[in-house]
C-alpha cells in the first residue's frame, strides 16, 4: 500500500460522507432557515418550535433518501473490502 492509494482512499471517504450527509443537512438547514424567519416575523421565540420541525423534516428526509443513502453506503463499503488484497501485495 503507498501513500497515492491511502489518499485516494481517504479522499473517497471524505467524498462519501459529504455525499450521504448533503441531503439531511440541506433540508434542515432550509427548515431552520424558514422556522428563523417566521420566528423574526411574528417575535415568538420558543424554543420547541425551532426545534421540532427540523426533527420532522430529518425523519422524512430519512424516510424518503434513506435507501440510496443505505446503497450509497454499502456498495463503497464493498468497494473498500474488495481493494483489501489488492492494497496487502
Amino acid at each position: 500500500m503507498n501513500a497515492q492509494m491511502v489518499l485516494t482512499m481517504g479522499q473517497e471517504a471524505l467524498w462519501m460522507m459529504l455525499l450521504i450527509s448533503a441531503p439531511v443537512l440541506g433540508i434542515i438547514l432550509l427548515v431552520g432557515l424558514l422556522v428563523s424567519l417566521f420566528q423574526a416575523v411574528t417575535q415568538i421565540n420558543e424554543a420547541t418550535l425551532a426545534f421540532v420541525p427540523k426533527l420532522v423534516a430529518a425523519m422524512a428526509v430519512f424516510a424518503i433518501a434513506g435507501p440510496w443513502m443505505l446503497t450509497s453506503l454499502v456498495e463503497y463499503i464493498r468497494r473498500t473490502l474488495e481493494a483489501i488484497p489488492s492494497a496487502v501485495m
